[in-house]
């Protein structure tokens, strides 16, 4: 077995018989890393609390058939503010959710890696509005798993402007004459705030209101699910 070293997001955990613990972690290097940490359910573990999900960590491990083995765990930073606050750790667990859904085993995920790290480190400072830099993550997501939004084009036939339908089929907004029949437009604040999320505003300062910023929420998590396949478990958890 190969030793090796990464620094990871704890994703998520399980329980594997009476004191060990199966920990899902996002690395840049190795994409999604499924590691066994033995012991870590015993009372004065080595491990201690480092392995909590939404924990950045520097770990050590040896590479195994099916699961590695974690033998260091150095906690870089716990984000337990935001695991300990409902809202902010109902934000955190839709990012988390997203990240395992989309990282693969064995493959490179810098980008990811580093979005959520950044996503996490948003809602550990306390947004007014948390859900909106759940948004701001999520439609960012969905341009690292290939399904960039078009919000400056149509996306039917790439006639530049400032169109204000979004069709989740087509990817993006489009133009009258490639808007589907029965189609209704977006409003100006909603298709502002959709680009200003899109772009490299995380939501801190907007002046949307509350209206507004659930009309995006759900375009948004709409958009992720048509074009990924399934909906977020955790996103329903969250408050807007």
């Amino acid at each position: 077995m190969a030793l090796y070293r990464e620094q990871g997001v704890v994703l998520r955990t399980y329980k594997l018989g009476e004191t060990d613990r199966i920990v899902n972690l996002l690395t840049g290097g190795r994409g999604k890393v499924r590691a066994v940490a033995k012991g870590v359910r015993k009372p004065g573990s080595r491990f201690g609390g480092r392995l909590e999900p939404f924990s950045h960590v520097d770990l050590q491990l040896y590479e195994g058939r099916n699961l590695d083995i974690v033998t260091q765990a150095e906690l870089i930073d716990g984000f337990s503010g935001v695991r300990e606050d409902y809202v902010l750790s109902a934000c955190g667990s839709s990012m988390v959710e997203a990240a395992d859904f989309i990282a693969q085993e064995g493959e490179r995920a810098s980008r990811l890696y580093v979005l959520l790290l950044d996503g996490l480190r948003q809602l550990a400072t306390v947004p007014r509005w948390p859900a909106t830099v759940l948004d701001a993550y999520l439609l960012r997501l969905a341009s690292v798993a290939g399904y960039h939004p078009q919000l400056h084009a149509c996306a039917g036939c790439g006639t530049p402007g400032s169109h204000d339908v979004f069709h989740l089929a087509a990817g993006g907004v489009v133009c009258v004459r490639c808007a589907p029949n029965g189609t209704r437009p977006l409003d100006a604040q909603a298709l502002s705030l959709l680009r200003s999320l899109a772009a490299s505003q995380w939501g801190m300062e907007t002046a949307a209101d509350q209206r507004v910023r659930r009309t995006v929420s759900a375009l948004i998590n709409s958009f992720l699910a048509y074009h990924l396949g399934r909906s977020l478990k955790a996103w329903e958890l969250v408050p807007r």
